[in-house]
């Protein structure tokens, strides 16, 4: 997977691309579906600050970690592109750790499910009958269907991405006019994270 997201930004650099935003994996020991097709007894295998699956997390860690080095090889042959790293695994996961603190009151089940522990069904996916159960306060749960976050996760993800990008692009005046940027921070005022 890694080989081919470096194999696409290298081709897409020999085109003439200069920036790109390049996201990491989210930490699927706490996805709905991934709890409900892993789901065991043996509490070791779970985090017992979030309930998340560590082995699936530290999977999509090392997918991180390998990813990262791929783009900074990149960065070291291309030193006139901008490359950032939107990580995702670090932004959801202190989510995780501090759910009442963004709002959430609900982290590993899914509003919109056909029941069980996690509201997942693979079999019987939201919005197919008999839905059993969906929630009423979607911006109070992580998770819309089992696989998809909600708005309100996604909203805290871009804002803390759109600061990284602020931050991290050595040249953002030369990417963007500066209207475009004062615009974009009217629209993502800075994140609480």
């Amino acid at each position: 997977v890694v080989d081919s997201i470096t194999s696409s930004i290298n081709e897409l650099i020999e085109l003439g691309a200069v920036t790109f935003l390049v996201p990491g994996k989210f930490p699927i020991g706490c996805s709905p579906t991934y709890l409900t097709l892993f789901q065991g007894s043996d509490k070791d295998q779970y985090d017992p600050l979030t309930g998340c699956l560590t082995w699936l997390n530290q999977f999509s860690q090392y997918h991180n970690q390998l990813l990262r080095k791929e783009l900074e090889k990149i960065r070291n042959l291309h030193p006139d592109t901008n490359i950032v790293y939107a990580d995702y695994y670090s932004t959801t996961l202190r989510i995780y750790h501090s759910p009442n603190k963004f709002g959430f009151k609900e982290t590993l089940k899914a509003c919109c499910g056909t029941g069980g522990l996690y509201n997942y069904n693979l079999s019987r996916a939201c919005g197919y009958p008999p839905l059993r159960q969906c929630c009423n306060d979607p911006s109070s749960y992580m998770s819309w269907d089992g696989i998809h976050y909600t708005e309100a996760v996604n909203r805290l993800i871009a804002n803390v991405v759109f600061e990284e990008l602020m931050n991290s692009i050595h040249s953002l005046n030369n990417l963007c006019p500066t209207s475009t940027i004062n615009k974009l921070r009217m629209i993502y005022p800075k994140s609480e994270m």
